[in-house]
């Protein structure tokens, strides 16, 4: 795991912000304590309470991430896929990642990619913010997520003129 290039976290106005969560059922040993940290992040950074729904897999997420996000102003879309001993794993990474990428950009709205991608549990655990984790990519994603909203509300409601930034 990387890490390396990551930014110093700033200050999100996240004040009124709508944001949907998508959370698959799969890894719930892994994706809930994502999901509370996801909540998390959103109260520190003055974001509305989500609204949270769960799906079956990591497949399902952009059509649930796309219907939230035609009615909030982001989306967190939250998961782990772990490797396994066939091509599997790498047909449901691409499919959601395209999924999600496509959604973003038909309905310009910020929808963070929390979906966790690993060869093995361990590497889960270790990126899903519980007690000892490395990463914490629950609260990352929804920071993400938020802050990019933020910015997109200052685009849009600078009247077309040229914002510093």
């Amino acid at each position: 795991m990387s890490g390396t290039g990551r930014p110093e976290e700033h200050a999100v106005d996240a004040a009124g912000l709508r944001v949907g969560i998508v959370a698959t059922r799969w890894n719930a040993d892994v994706v809930e304590p994502m999901l509370a940290r996801a909540r998390e992040a959103l109260a520190h950074w003055g974001a509305e309470e989500p609204d949270v729904v769960h799906v079956a897999g990591a497949v399902e997420l952009p059509v649930v991430a796309q219907q939230f996000a035609r009615t909030r102003d982001a989306v967190v879309a939250l998961g782990a896929v772990i490797r396994g001993g066939t091509p599997h794993f790498d047909y449901v990474c691409q499919s959601l990642t395209q999924g999600l990428t496509e959604v973003a950009l038909a309905e310009s709205t910020p929808v963070a990619n929390g979906v966790l991608t690993c060869d093995t549990q361990e590497q889960a655990r270790d990126r899903a913010g519980l007690p000892g984790s490395r990463e914490d990519k629950g609260w990352e994603a929804a920071t993400a997520a938020v802050d990019t909203a933020a910015v997109l509300r200052g685009l849009r409601t600078a009247g077309g003129e040229r914002v510093a930034g």
